[in-house]
This record gives C-alpha cells, structure tokens and sequence, in this order.
C-alpha cells in the first residue's frame, strides 16, 4: 500500500508541475515569411486577393488534387469564403474568409480549422512597392494554442512547421507570377 500512495503522490506532483508549467508557457504563435516578386504591386495584388488563386501556390493544395473546393460570396472581397476537404490529413478540412482589404496592401482573413482538429487564426497577405516593378510580398499566420494544450507549443516547433510551408508558397506564387 505504501509503494501505490507514494506513486500515486509523484504522479500528481508531476501532474501539477506540467499544469503550472503550461500556465506560464506562451500560448500564442505568430509565423511570417517573405519574398520578392519581379512584378509590380497591383499585378501581385489582384493575383493574391482571390481565395481561388490561392490553391495555385499554397503547398497545402497541392497535397491533395482531389481535395474538394467550395466558394462561397463574390471571391476577392471581405465576406468572400474558400472551404476545403480533404480525406488526407495534413489537409483536412476548414474555410477560409476574407476580413478585410486594404486595396493594393494587405489582405486580413479568418481561418477556420475542422478536421483533423478544431482551431481557429487569423492570417494576412501583404504587397509593398520596393520599386516599380518589384513587389514584397509577406504571409503570415497568427493563432492561440490553449492552455494546457499550449504546453506542446514550444515542441511543435510551428515557425518551421507553418513557416517551410509558407515559404514554399510564396516561391510556388513568384515563379507562377514572374513565369
């Protein structure tokens, strides 16, 4: 009996110890990249703005060709939604709505996640002149792991996990529009 209280005392205290540990991990996540494009802003832009566009460079898209799309609302505005399903699960399934525009600068929108998990971010596209025929294009990802989930954030390691992504993206958008 003595040997059961003693492990049962170690696995709360090892319990409570996580517990507090979460409870002062960061529970947000911000992941950015960025790249270049040989094209001047308002050509990037009016590419980048259309949620159908999207599935032309986004690494996630290609992982499945037989991913099911659904648009909903007039693509390229602030309300406009891109769903997505996949049975593969680095896909999954969710949507995508635009938030808000800011004409030739950015574009805010909601991503909403339902399979493999629920969870919910915000994300952004930006496009900034370097010089006339020259675009920097940013993308961003932001998000909130809860506590005591957050915990795991520091091993999910999501700048490079989003981030390689991200980045591949932006490459697959500048040889689309530069080609």
């Amino acid at each position: 009996m003595g040997i059961i209280k003693k492990i049962l005392v170690i696995l709360i205290l090892v319990f409570a110890i996580v517990l507090i540990g979460a409870y002062f991990m960061p529970k947000k996540y911000s992941v950015e990249r960025e790249i270049t494009i040989n094209k001047p802003v308002d050509s990037v832009f009016n590419y980048v703005k259309y949620l159908k566009n999207q599935n032309d460079f986004s690494v996630w898209a290609s992982i499945d060709p037989k991913m099911k799309s659904i648009y909903k609302g007039t693509d390229g505005t602030v309300g406009s939604i891109a769903a997505w399903e996949s049975d593969v699960k680095e896909v999954g399934a969710g949507e995508q709505e635009i938030t808000k525009i800011t004409e030739n600068k950015r574009i805010d929108f909601a991503l909403r996640f339902k399979k493999p998990m629920e969870d919910t971010a915000v994300g952004f596209m930006s496009t900034e002149a370097v010089t006339g025929n020259q675009t920097k294009v940013k993308w961003g990802i932001n998000g909130v792991i809860p506590y005591p989930m957050n915990i795991m954030l520091p091993m999910m390691k999501m700048d490079q996990m989003i981030g390689n992504d991200l980045q591949k993206g932006l490459e697959n958008l500048k040889n689309k529009m530069e080609n």
